[in-house]
């Protein structure tokens, strides 16, 4: 009998950490899209070598297949199946042309070191055009790299295009056979993954409760994974219904949204009020038996309305008022919650809001200057300088440094970016060493072994490359070993010539980035707060209109571009809040300016979700209160567009100063101050409706606004 109940302890418990764990898979992975694509780029590759070893071709030409479909699945990423197609043909094209090119620059140096690094210009310039020609330019690039990397040469160019040809093919049949995106499933796992991300929230909501708020580390990032997967639920959802239900959804995903914002603040006030234990006990509980109601399946939401559980937490959640006990305003926030999160699995069928007629896409200019190009000019400086100082370190195997320039390049749209991605790139090609040696020691002399755990680096390089540039770069090195290891030219010195040439294309390309034409952060900080604002004041305009009943405005789809808009403002002070910049200041003002927007756009989401067509028409307060945020609007406007002299004039007229001894931190002060403003007044608009009066920041510790 003991044997018996301690066999089904087990066995619980081995179902609920089953359980976890692909809870956890799927909240890091939403819609298993990094799944898909690392599997394609495996299968792509098994079937390429497949194809070509019964025609008897050398390691080498195979090689260049499976690198084909490698670099198909990895880069191209369009939004049809038959834009997916047109960009698969292009770089077919693309990449012959450069396979060629390096096999004849091979035999005639020093044409390959110039065309490599006039690739870098061409490919850093074509990100301007956006997944395409991202995909267009790393393809060449790096296709060119591998030709240099296994030695080929001009006779076997006929074979090596063979080969591309057949990787591409088979990229192309496991991405619309094998491996198909069918959006109605993927809606569906990344549901799961809301459902996932929403009990992380309750499971770090409790944690921080019972810990008694000493740290809320877990509670930011469950949080801010929470706002990711909604922004996720709201790409893939026009794919899935039809346009009258895209607004109903996104409508309900950000009801919950707000939900959870309001239950993290509720939770801090609560938490830091005197409880009692059983008050504290009583409300862990509480915590536990809503994360207990969480199904997995999203299909099965709706019988919890039906239990006795969710009928009890409503009546726990609604004592305010004259008999509210303490910890009742959490309780409150947790009934809030579950109602909003029921709702949204429901989706109502008639509570939609019209959508706008989509904007006609902006055309990018084929030849202009900007930051892009002042990138491209930085990359192709930094190219040359690595192949200089490449050259140095090892004339045969300097094109390592190149790659790095190029790698620490791509995306960066500022010298910070390219700073902290140098040093990603550079530690995680140190830590791939040892993994390279590591697992060429292991499999030497057994190939089967050896293309096993390539094909487990390839999936890693791309499963982990849109979360981390250290280990996809620890991928890249420990593959390249197994890589020289499978060649028969594996030695020690070979990493560490590795290593040393990725030091010297790190530092070429900081250089690069910081002398010649230097794209600053903070400039780049500036430009995109300008964008946040100048949405924010056409969500502002639409919204008084949509209130005031003049006009019926989709300002959901609005509050989504801001939320956006701050998504990429985080992006790019990232270098400002990295612990590798030493300047507390910065950092300070990195945080400072992260965080009110944030704030701004949970305000702006507050008023989206709860706007009705003339909800204040007649209102006398509603133009006030509109007019009071375009101002603070505009003058913040004007502080991030003349940041040099507008806040040096305003303190001139308020402390009777001359202009000249105004300067120094004015532009700080006065961006900080106008934000900080701009956040009050969209707090009274929150007021107007009647809503919570809640003078808090959602982010940057919730302090008193």
């Amino acid at each position: 009998m003991g044997t018996a109940r301690e066999h089904h302890r087990m066995i619980v418990r081995f179902t609920k950490v089953t359980e976890a764990t692909r809870d956890r898979f799927a909240a890091s992975d939403p819609g298993f899209v990094r799944l898909r694509l690392a599997l394609s780029a495996i299968f792509g590759i098994v079937l390429t070598v497949l194809v070509l070893l019964p025609f008897g071709q050398p390691l080498t030409v195979v090689m260049v297949g499976a690198i084909g479909a490698m670099m198909s699945a990895f880069t191209v990423h369009e939004d049809t199946t038959r834009q997916d197609l047109v960009t698969l043909v292009l770089v077919l094209v693309t990449g012959a042309a450069s396979l060629t090119l390096a096999s004849l620059g091979a035999s005639m140096p020093p044409l390959d070191s110039v065309v490599f690094v006039l690739l870098i210009f061409v490919a850093v310039y074509a990100q301007r055009w956006g997944a395409r020609g991202i995909a267009l330019g790393s393809a060449t690039f790096f296709l060119f790299f591998f030709a240099m990397f296994l030695q080929t040469h001009l006779k076997q160019v006929p074979a090596l295009l063979g080969a591309l040809l057949a990787g591409i093919l088979a990229n192309a049949f496991i991405r619309l056979v094998v491996l198909p995106r069918r959006p109605a499933k993927e809606l569906l796992r990344v549901r799961r993954a809301f459902r996932a991300r929403l009990a992380a929230v309750i499971r770090a909501a409790q944690a921080y409760l019972e810990s008694g708020s000493r740290n809320d580390k877990q509670l930011r990032t469950a949080a801010n994974r929470m706002h990711e997967c909604v922004l996720m639920v709201e790409d893939v959802a026009p794919d899935v219904v039809d346009e009258r239900a895209v607004g109903v959804l996104r409508r309900r995903a950000i009801e919950v949204e707000l939900a959870v914002e309001w239950l993290v603040i509720t939770l801090r006030r609560t938490a830091a009020e005197d409880l009692d234990e059983a008050t504290r006990a009583d409300l862990v509980a509480a915590l536990r038996r809503f994360g207990g109601l969480i199904g997995r399946d999203p299909r099965e939401l709706p019988v919890i309305s039906d239990s006795a559980e969710f009928s009890q937490m409503l009546v726990a959640g609604s004592r305010l008022g004259e008999h509210a006990r303490p910890g009742d305003e959490l309780r409150h926030a947790i009934a809030e919650l579950a109602i909003a999160d029921v709702n949204a699995q429901r989706v109502a069928e008639n509570d939609e809001l019209p959508a706008d007629d989509a904007p006609d896409a902006e055309r990018k200019a084929v030849f202009t200057y900007d930051n892009q190009t002042r990138g491209a000019i930085q990359a192709v400086v930094g190219g040359g300088l690595a192949v200089l100082g490449g050259e140095l370190v090892s004339p045969q195997r300097w094109y390592w440094a190149v790659l790095t320039v190029f790698v620490v390049f791509l995306g960066s749209a500022t010298a910070g970016a390219t700073f902290v991605k140098g040093m990603r790139r550079l530690v995680g090609t140190l830590i791939g060493i040892f993994g390279g040696v590591l697992a060429a020691l292991l499999v030497v002399g057994n190939s089967p072994a050896t293309l096993v755990l390539l094909l487990v680096c390839v999936f890693g390089m791309v499963y982990f490359s849109r979360v981390s540039q250290a280990i996809m770069a620890f991928f890249i090195t420990t593959m390249l070993g197994l890589l020289y290891s499978l060649l028969g030219t594996f030695t020690f010195e070979v990493l560490w010539i590795r290593l040393a040439e990725t030091a010297v294309g790190a530092v070429a390309g900081m250089l690069a980035a910081v002398v010649i034409v230097p794209v600053r952060t903070r400039a780049v900080m500036l430009d995109d707060i300008a964008a946040t604002l100048e949405d924010l004041r056409t969500f502002v305009e639409r919204g008084g209109e949509l209130l005031s009943g003049r006009e019926n405005h989709n300002i959901i789809e609005l509050s989504r571009t801001l939320d956006r808009d701050v998504d990429q403002v985080r992006r790019t002070i990232e270098p400002l809040v990295h612990p590798v910049n030493v300047s507390t200041a910065r950092r300070d003002l990195g945080w400072h300016v992260q965080g009110t927007l944030e704030s701004i756009a949970f305000r702006a989401r507050h008023v989206a979700a709860r706007a009705q067509p003339g909800m204040f028409a007649g209102d006398d307060r509603l133009p006030e209160v509109l007019a009071g945020i375009i101002r603070k609007v505009d003058t913040l406007l004007e502080v991030v567009r003349e940041p040099a002299t507008a806040p040096q004039r305003r303190l001139a007229r308020e402390t009777g100063l001359p202009p000249g001894e105004c300067a120094g931190d004015a532009t700080r002060r006065s961006l900080l101050s106008s934000l900080d403003q701009l956040d009050a007044e969209l707090v009274a608009l929150g007021n107007t409706f009647g809503m919570r009066r809640d003078k808090t920041h959602p982010d940057a510790g919730y302090a008193e606004g």
